[in-house]
């Protein structure tokens, strides 16, 4: 372990600046926002931010609030945060960011879970919090040729076990997150205690094609085909990105990775789709324009864009489905946000692959469960986490 702190070289900043400044936009239709991607308009007040208001040493300092390191993990430099619980007997947790997330998604998390005592709770419901950057994906190294969340969960179970000495431990996850956590159950169910997430994860294996080519179960009961259904409209409309990044995601990147202002307009798509907005802005429940750019800048500062959109690449390889028949033998608590553009399938689906023993209908909130609803996710981790710390 090395410590780390982010400190982006000037030149690149000031490239980056640059960049956002000359940045042309095309020509935008007449229609709805959004209907065609990206708002325009929107868009534009980003960049008047990013240019006018944006300080990205700032960001620094609200990221390097909490103890950071790096660690060669089996040939990979992993980037991720470390913070020791203040009770007596904290239970060790890694939360898992998805895609275009990062570390950002855990931020206001991460101190309550650690320090309960400094918000009015007991000490004895602490965590060890340890928050990993996904292979590929911001201030952690770059693997050689595309790798999935499978790949990643070996990593991830190798910095647990390895490099900071636990034997047993606690995961949660959302988005890829969810996949990492949950082939962290199957694979390494000697060292996952329980698991929680807040999007599906894995698929049961079956004879029937599913998403991005997973031979999965087929849904049977009325309210699995009507859920199968909706996802299929969902996909056709706003699914064109796995197509994309699972066949072909280093032509996207090449764009991506000259243009701050392009990774920019394709992340914000999903930030404005995904979460639970019921007629907010995306800022308004994203933590601010700013919270939104530093977790932008996270793949532009470090060039990431094209490796991190490896991971889908690699799960279509990998497969995001288990054998036919086959279950996670550890214990699975799911919090199911009712806004997820990808809408979580019935309790009855998800158990033909979990032992699910704690589920739990949110009031609100869409695909970013931890960042949009840290309150109620901080509630969620600490209820499930606190009855399964007897498998510890």
């Amino acid at each position: 372990m090395k410590p780390f702190t982010v400190n982006v070289p000037q030149a690149r900043i000031e490239r980056i600046w640059t960049r956002v400044r000359e940045f042309e936009f095309p020509h935008a239709p007449k229609a709805p926002a959004w209907q065609y991607g990206t708002d325009a308009d929107y868009l534009r007040r980003m960049q008047r931010f990013w240019l006018d208001e944006y300080d990205w040493r700032a960001a620094e300092t609200w990221l390097n609030r909490f103890p950071q390191f790096t660690a060669d993990v089996d040939g990979l430099e992993m980037h991720f945060y470390h913070v020791k619980g203040s009770g007596p007997n904290p239970m060790p947790l890694v939360l898992i960011h998805g895609w275009p997330g990062s570390p950002v998604e855990f931020m206001e998390m991460i101190e309550p879970l650690a320090h309960p005592e400094r918000f009015g709770l007991d000490p004895a419901i602490s965590f060890d919090v340890v928050v990993p950057s996904q292979p590929g994906h911001g201030f952690s190294g770059k693997p050689d040729a595309p790798i999935g969340p499978r790949w990643s969960a070996a990593k991830m179970n190798a910095l647990m076990t390895q490099v900071l000495g636990y034997d047993r431990y606690f995961a949660q996850g959302g988005d890829w997150g969810s996949l990492t956590s949950s082939w962290m159950g199957f694979d390494f169910p000697d060292h996952v205690a329980a698991i929680h997430l807040n999007t599906m994860g894995l698929s049961p294996g079956g004879p029937m094609q599913g998403m991005m080519g997973a031979s999965v179960a087929p849904p049977e009961t009325p309210e699995e085909i009507a859920w199968a259904e909706d996802v299929g409209r969902r996909m056709a409309i706003g699914g064109g990105y796995i197509a994309q990044q699972s066949t072909k995601p280093d032509t996207l990147g090449y764009g991506m990775n000259d243009s701050p202002m392009g990774a920019a307009a394709w992340i914000l798509e999903k930030l404005h789709n995904w979460p639970d907005l019921r007629g907010q802005q995306p800022e308004d429940v994203l933590g601010g324009m700013n919270t939104m750019l530093t977790n932008i800048m996270h793949y532009i500062v470090t060039g990431s864009f094209v490796t991190a959109a490896w991971f889908y690449l690699g799960a279509a390889s990998e497969g995001i489905a288990v054998p036919p028949g086959e279950k996670l033998k550890v214990p699975v608590g799911f919090a199911n946000f009712p806004h997820d553009f990808v809408i979580s399938p019935p309790r009855s689906y998800l158990e033909k692959v979990f032992d699910i023993v704690h589920w739990t209908d949110m009031e609100r909130g869409g695909h970013f469960g931890a960042w949009e609803q840290p309150d109620a996710m901080l509630a969620e981790i600490r209820t499930f986490f606190a009855g399964m710390r007897g498998r510890l």
